[in-house]
């Protein structure tokens, strides 16, 4: 085999590469991947708002769910709700800069 035939071949894997690269892209922009909590007209109803950790094994996570917030403790076998149901203004709700358009 001459060198044409190993150039054709890096070149095809390159290329398969980038639409797998693409595909991937599109599923996480289009919400198309399993996990994906209610995407409707209005966006997605579930967000991660902030990640504290607190030690090695345990984080606090703060998460919005439509117009109220939610704060778990996270542990290596554990999950704790620690406050739920905090309302939250609708000029906070929003999402933060830097993300939609």
């Amino acid at each position: 085999m001459d060198y044409r035939t190993y150039l054709w071949a890096l070149i095809v894997l390159l290329m398969v590469l980038g639409l797998i690269a693409v595909m991937a892209w599109l599923v996480r922009r289009l919400g198309l991947s399993p996990g994906t909590v209610g995407l409707g007209r209005g966006g997605r109803r579930l967000q991660l708002v902030e990640m504290t950790p607190l030690d090695a094994k345990h984080r606090l996570a703060l998460i919005r769910r439509d117009d109220v917030h939610h704060l778990v403790l996270l542990g290596a076998n554990t999950t704790t709700v620690v406050e739920s149901g905090i309302r939250v203004a609708s000029s906070e709700a929003a999402p933060p800069a830097g993300e939609g358009s």
